[in-house]
């Protein structure tokens, strides 16, 4: 993966991480210059005696195991599950990613997936950024079907990167979701790999390609 300007897209706080953590932690340690956008940090979604920018903190903290540019991450304010009703500003925001980054590469949700937040990002991500590479990432839970039409293959060590970010979100390990488990990351990543005959693996949607 040779790319130096990569722009990841996270509807929530922590799906960038769940779809594409390896992949981000192998391209940094190739030197690629990587940005992680997050759209909204769900405080809707929070405990109702929790700290409103709970979960924001958490992705910042996350992004730092990941060795992510604190100056390299950003967190927009959109409403938790009516992003719909926000699309043109939505929009707006990925014009303004960018004209600063100026991405090669933009990793984004895949256009299977069901999230109404997802959708968004990913169909106004394909308005965007249709001049550059485009992969879909794949979050199983949200995804009815994937076609995994790229692979990149992943040493152990970015599964186990991934798996330390993820578990800087306290606030979604204790809900005790089955995807937020090391068992889970572990074994979807193995999966993938096997399909390559290689270890380890993450799996992505081809949306487009610029060579």
């Amino acid at each position: 993966m040779k790319f130096q300007n990569v722009l990841i897209l996270s509807p929530h706080t922590d799906d960038a991480e769940l779809g594409c953590g390896g992949v981000i932690a192998r391209l940094l340690e190739q030197g690629a210059d990587v940005h992680v956008a997050a759209f909204s940090q769900a405080e809707d979604s929070l405990p109702a005696d929790s700290p409103r920018d709970l979960l924001k903190r958490e992705f910042f903290q996350s992004m730092s195991v990941l060795r992510v540019p604190q100056r390299n991450c950003r967190v927009f304010s959109y409403p938790v599950r009516i992003f719909p009703e926000f699309r043109q500003e939505v929009l707006e925001d990925l014009l303004k990613l960018k004209r600063e980054i100026r991405p090669e590469l933009v990793l984004l949700p895949s256009g299977s997936d069901i999230h109404q937040d997802h959708q968004v990002v990913h169909q106004e991500g394909l308005r965007a950024f249709k001049e550059v590479s485009l992969l879909g990432y794949e979050l199983p839970w949200n995804n009815c079907a994937f076609a995994a039409q790229a692979f990149v293959t992943l040493e152990e060590r970015h599964v186990c990167q991934k798996w330390q970010a993820l578990q800087a979100y306290e606030s979604q390990l204790r809900l005790g979701r089955s995807y937020f488990s090391e068992d889970f990351v572990r074994g979807l990543a193995k999966m993938r790999g096997t399909q390559i005959k290689s270890e380890w693996a993450e799996a992505f949607e081809v949306l487009r390609v610029v060579l």
